[in-house]
């Protein structure tokens, strides 16, 4: 049994990938898995059940065995729109869960810890990762309550940015994590030589 029980988890793979050339950059092979199944493998231990955020035809990534859930707005909003449609499917499909758990679809090296130091800082706002002085917003537990809250600020064209969203907007609580140059748990993927930097990590980290 999961020791975060009401915690569902939210992989966010939305984003348009431009500095890698374009399409779902979360396909990219990680060694031998892709970025998506490392960071699959990496949260399910965390949580009670794993979505993952996505547009388009949900179809390409059935290998991956999650349900698939697309913005839930007609304007592409950022990680905003991941994040509730997030929250929208806990409240709709997992009616016990109390909080959504997101994580980035490029981020494969996120701590193993996540999820249990998020929920020690629960206090009924969110719950924000940070490391090396830097906020990692995406890296973040959200009260499912939240919900309406959001999506009445995407309506009014409030700020897209998470930040401002979670830390300006909602006071979340900053969990620090230990960071080294070469062994930063928040490290993404952006470009091709980020792929490259991260297949190197994977194989020296590898158990």
């Amino acid at each position: 049994m999961n020791a975060n029980n009401g915690i569902v988890g939210i992989i966010l793979a939305g984003g348009a990938a431009e500095r890698m050339g374009g399409g779902d950059k979360g396909m990219l092979p990680l060694n031998s898995k892709s970025l998506i199944e490392t960071v699959r493998d990496r949260l399910s231990p965390q949580v009670d059940r794993i979505a993952l955020n996505a547009n388009g035809d949900p179809r390409r990534f059935a290998i991956f065995g999650l349900e698939v859930i697309a913005d839930p707005l007609a304007e592409r909003v950022g990680p905003l729109g991941g994040i509730l449609a997030g929250l929208e499917w806990a409240r709709r499909t997992v009616p016990s869960a109390s909080h959504v758990v997101t994580a980035a679809a490029d981020t494969p090296f996120f701590p193993r810890d996540l999820v249990s130091r998020l929920a020690a800082a629960m206090t009924g706002r969110p719950a924000v990762a940070c490391s090396g002085g830097r906020v990692h917003p995406i890296f973040a537990l959200w009260p499912v309550e939240l919900a309406d809250d959001l999506a009445r600020h995407l309506a009014r064209n409030g700020s897209r940015r998470v930040a401002a969203y979670a830390c300006e907007m909602h006071s979340a609580a900053l969990v620090e994590f230990p960071s080294e140059p070469d062994s930063d748990p928040f490290f993404n993927v952006n470009t091709p030589d980020d792929l490259l930097v991260a297949r190197e990590r994977h194989q020296r980290e590898a158990p």
